[in-house]
């Protein structure tokens, strides 16, 4: 057997259990990606009908493996079996969802400019123009939701819808959860006559494996969801490749808070107590965790600080994901914790248990948050700071200098609606959602939903790893000039036999 043979750990006791995985090598991982490129121009061409039901397919394979797979991602991932089961409802309904997308065939963007012979003072040629799938699209699992953004998450799902084939890199926290959606997926295309290379899962824990996968010609495009540091790893590999390709990763995120003076005044303690519950759900292992609350200094914050820091310190711990995961955590928080003019305000109660983290609240003034970029940076985790600001105008300064995040929240009543109206035009260049009177755990699936944002949330502030329009990030248009209408792709012929919406001439 392989030194780098992988078995799973339980979190919550720090004891492997299960079979063995052996690292994939060099060949195996070629094999995939060769399986891949030849199935890629057989399914990107099915009728789309036919993807939307091995799409439908899919979820019904994750569905009928039953509670063994909710017992194993429990085991695997010291997650309850609610959120998990919660999780695989996610995960099937974005797959469901998908399926709707594609068959309803607008993100193939049919477009055709007919032809204009007599044009003066020159003719135009007949133009038409559709949207066709990259290739095969590397995935890599995350660590922190095992079923909705790894196997066969959200990357794999948006691929698939677009055409892509899929190889995932498993992520080493969850590979027996892994491996059982993977067989499901292995189901799904066997039941539904694809090519086998349409999908593949390599586990694995080194990362020579997704460099490896990166760097292989094949590959066109990357999906990624973890740490600023791996994510930055894979773009620099994609960049360096004879043929760069775009890597969608998304990374990093404080997701600031605003409480607004009015809003602050009205509930202060209530949005105290909110906002710790919002911090230590599933021990703050959400990218989406409100790690920077940022208000004006007063009486109210004084309120508002005192119910946080009650709420934390009764908060009971959680295991986490992994022990590397409840390290860094730890890691992060004593890192807070010796920075000059940061004050912790709380801790919540110690377990007796391994991996469970404590929650932790610190707070700043807003000119020692402004000196110090550290003070900025995600801890993932149920960590958070609270900046202290002493007017408006430094309120507005401290957000031009965030980094670009994935949520914004602003907590305002109607006498805040004009210091918001203010502030709004700075958060639309730092997020990629902007929320009021919520709490930014927690992502719909849906048309409108976009998870993403500037650097270094993503990679590309141009997409969304959640929602339907995540389908856009694995095509390209193609534009077709006088080709013969027996040779057009089926959306672009004359008779329209896909049915799909065109715009003709610019109208639809």
């Amino acid at each position: 057997m392989s030194e780098a043979a992988l078995r799973a750990l339980n979190p919550a006791t720090n004891e492997a259990f299960g079979p063995a995985f052996v690292e994939p090598d060099a060949a195996a991982i070629e094999a995939a990606c060769v399986a891949a490129a030849a199935a890629f121009d057989v399914y990107r061409e099915i009728d789309p009908s036919a993807r939307a039901a091995f799409l439908e397919a899919i979820a019904a394979e994750i569905e009928a493996i039953g509670d063994e797979l909710i017992q194993t991602a429990m085991a695997e991932t010291g997650l309850p079996r609610p959120r998990l089961e919660g999780e695989r409802g996610r995960t099937t309904g974005q797959l469901r969802l998908f399926a709707q997308v594609v068959r309803r065939g607008d993100w193939i963007g049919a477009r055709i400019d007919p032809a204009l012979p007599e044009r003066k003072p020159m003719p135009r040629a007949d133009l038409r123009q559709r949207f066709i799938p990259l290739g095969p699209v590397a995935v890599f699992g995350a660590s922190n939701f095992p079923l909705a953004f790894s196997t066969a998450g959200g990357d794999t799902a948006s691929a698939l819808a677009a055409g892509c084939p899929v190889v995932v890199k498993g992520h080493p926290a969850h590979p027996n959860t892994g491996e059982l959606v993977g067989a499901a997926v292995r189901r799904a295309v066997a039941a539904c006559g694809l090519p086998e290379g349409v999908f593949a899962l390599l586990t694995g824990q080194s990362h020579a494996l997704g460099g490896t996968l990166v760097r292989d010609p094949r590959i066109k495009a990357v999906g990624f969801t973890g740490s600023r540091a791996g994510g930055l790893a894979l773009m620099r590999i994609a960049a360096e490749r004879a043929e760069p390709i775009p890597v969608f990763a998304e990374m990093s995120s404080v997701n600031p808070v605003l409480l607004m003076p009015a809003a602050l005044a009205a509930r202060a303690e209530a949005l105290g107590a909110a906002f710790i519950g919002s911090l230590t759900l599933g021990a703050g292992q959400f990218c989406t965790n409100p790690g920077l609350i940022l208000a004006l200094d007063g009486p109210d914050l004084e309120r508002f600080t005192a119910a946080a820091t009650a709420a934390l310190t009764a908060a009971q711990p959680h295991v986490m994901l992994t022990p590397g995961i409840f390290g860094a955590f730890e890691q992060g928080v004593d890192r807070l914790s010796g920075r000059d003019g940061v004050k912790l305000l709380a801790r919540g109660c110690v377990g007796d248990g391994v991996n469970q983290a404590v929650g932790a609240l610190f707070e700043v003034d807003a000119a020692t948050f402004l000196a110090d970029e550290v003070l900025g940076h995600e801890v993932f985790g149920s960590s958070s700071v609270i900046v202290r600001v002493p007017d408006v105008a430094t309120l507005a300064a401290l957000l031009e200098r965030l980094e670009g995040q994935l949520t914004a929240t602003l907590h305002l009543d109607a006498d805040d609606a004009e210091l918001a109206r203010g502030l709004l035009p700075i958060l639309e260049r730092k997020a990629g959602r902007i929320l009021a009177n919520g709490w930014p755990t927690g992502v719909e699936v849906s048309h409108a939903m976009v998870h993403g944002g500037p650097f270094p949330a993503t990679s590309d502030p141009r997409g969304t790893s959640v929602g339907t329009r995540a389908i856009e990030r694995f095509l390209r248009p193609v534009c077709y000039q006088d080709i013969p209408d027996t040779l057009l792709p089926p959306a672009l012929q004359a008779g329209n036999p896909l049915g799909v919406a065109r715009a003709i001439d610019g109208v639809l």
